[in-house]
C-alpha cells in the first residue's frame, strides 16, 4: 500500500529488530515514514488494550492520526480468495513491497537514534530463551 500510494523507496533504515519488534524510517519519493510492528500486546496504546482490542494500525498524515485497526481479517480473507481464484495480485504488481520486505528483514539495525519512531523507547521484555 505504501509504494503505491507514496513512490519508489529512497531510503530505508531500520532502528530496531528484535524477537517482539521492530521499527524504522522508510523515504519514499513522496512521504517519510516511520513504522514499528510489534507481536507485543504490551506495545499497544493504552485505548486500544482497554477496548479489548488485539491489533492496532494506524497512520498520521499532517498531524492528523487516522486508524484503521478493524475490518482487516475480511480484507485478507477477500484478498486471499481472489488469489485462489486467479485474479490476485501478480509478482510485477507486488515486486517493490516484496523486496523492500526483504532489506527490512536483513538489515542491521542501526539503533535508537536520529529520527526514530516513538514507540520504540516502550520498555522492551524479556525474551523467554535470554
Amino acid at each position: 500500500m505504501l509504494t503505491w500510494i507514496f513512490g519508489d523507496v529512497k531510503d530505508n533504515t531500520v532502528h530496531l529488530h528484535n524477537h517482539d519488534r521492530a521499527s524504522g524510517l522508510i523515504e519514499f519519493n513522496k512521504a517519510r515514514v516511520k513504522w514499528f510492528l510489534s507481536i507485543n500486546e504490551h506495545t499497544l496504546p493504552a485505548e486500544a488494550r482497554e477496548a479489548g482490542k488485539r491489533t492496532y494500525r494506524s497512520i498520521k498524515m499532517e498531524g492528523e492520526e487516522i486508524e484503521f485497526s478493524d475490518g482487516f481479517t475480511e480484507l485478507h480473507t477477500q484478498s486471499y480468495r481472489q488469489i485462489l481464484e486467479g485474479k490476485g495480485y501478480g509478482i510485477a504488481d507486488t515486486r517493490a513491497s516484496i523486496e523492500l520486505v526483504y532489506k527490512i528483514r536483513n538489515a542491521v539495525p542501526v539503533g535508537v537514534k536520529g529520527d526514530y519512531h516513538p514507540f520504540c523507547e516502550l520498555p522492551k521484555e524479556k525474551h523467554p530463551f535470554d
